[in-house]
């Protein structure tokens, strides 16, 4: 239990997701085995990525058990977590087709023909335009920006409380979608509607870089519900509305533009933006609360001084009584 509780709750959760994406990705790479086939690219790569990881994780939990007050690297404590996520994402990404086999994709097509009338990926088609296809690609990569602006905007502001309840937001934002992935297997719009697009996408450097990445997924990719790139970019806009309406208003614009380029380039259907607002809506108003409890439980149980426990007091005790006081 102490051992547990000297963790904080976006530590523990690595651990927690890292077993069964091991045990995931060891099972399909068993699958091409005993079926004698050559192991793809992506999954023996996922064991490769997951060694990494596991060596980083005991260098990480080496240095929060023995230096967790380092002067000049507490950053990497807030931080870390968070590339174990992505790392624990990518691996469950791939996979999840061998965890749950009934795929939700046809519900979700005839969802959106009742909802709308039309696949609104295919009726985005008249839109198509190569200045416009880029664009969007450049919308779409700018997930990987949003996702961590507002947590590197407090880191720099020097505001640690704030940053890291953003960060745990982003974070628990991931780990609910993931759950939600393994319960709702579905394959994104550019896959189940393959054969009825009309018409090819065409654009500069751009949007051919992007497709190069895109081709690297798994064709039986089943993470398409909920939409965790709306659902992240959400919270961010949230976060960021909470702590700095300038940045607010600074990622309005590619945060609307990045949404809208789901749908665009086929990568998600409508109602897996919806799925992805209300995730990001249910995790901003749970987060403090999951995060307080596992919080309230390590200073009963943790055994090693943590800064940010020693933050927390601080910001609810008056100074003069926090100072000097064995928190």
């Amino acid at each position: 239990m102490k051992r547990i509780f000297n963790l904080r709750l976006e530590e523990f959760l690595a651990l927690l997701f890292f077993i069964p994406s091991l045990l995931i990705t060891i099972k399909a790479n068993l699958y091409f085995i005993e079926a004698g086939m050559n192991i793809p690219r992506r999954y023996y790569g996922g064991l490769t990525r997951l060694a990494v990881t596991l060596a980083l994780m005991i260098a990480f939990y080496y240095f929060v058990k023995y230096r967790p007050l380092w002067k000049y690297t507490w950053w990497l404590r807030e931080v870390m977590p968070f590339l174990f996520c992505i790392a624990i994402y990518t691996n469950m990404h791939d996979t999840i087709g061998f965890v749950n086999p009934h795929d939700v994709h046809d519900t979700l097509i005839r969802i959106e023909q009742w909802l709308f009338g039309v696949q609104p990926v295919l009726w985005a088609q008249q839109f198509y335009h190569p200045w416009l296809t880029d664009y969007f690609s450049i919308s779409y990569m700018n997930y990987f920006i949003i996702a961590v602006v507002v947590v590197l905007y407090l880191l720099v502001k020097n505001r640690p409380l704030e940053m890291r309840k953003v960060l745990i937001g982003t974070i628990l934002s991931f780990y609910f979608g993931y759950f939600l992935y393994i319960l709702f297997p579905a394959a994104p719009p550019r896959l189940t509607l393959a054969t009825e697009f009309t018409r090819d996408f065409s654009g500069g450097f751009i949007t051919h870089m992007q497709n190069k990445l895109i081709n690297l997924n798994p064709s039986s990719s089943r993470a398409a519900f909920p939409s965790l790139h709306c659902a992240v970019t959400l919270i961010s806009l949230m976060y960021a509305f909470k702590y700095s309406k300038k940045l607010f208003f600074v990622l309005l614009v590619p945060g609307i533009s990045l949404v809208l380029a789901t749908v665009y380039l086929r990568h998600h259907y409508v109602v897996d933006i919806i799925a992805g607002f209300a995730l990001a809506i249910f995790t901003y108003f749970v987060a403090p609360h999951i995060d307080s409890w596992w919080n309230n439980l390590r200073r009963k149980y943790a055994t090693v001084d943590d800064r940010l426990l020693q933050l927390q007091e601080q910001e609810f005790t008056p100074h003069d009584t926090f100072v000097g006081s064995n928190t």
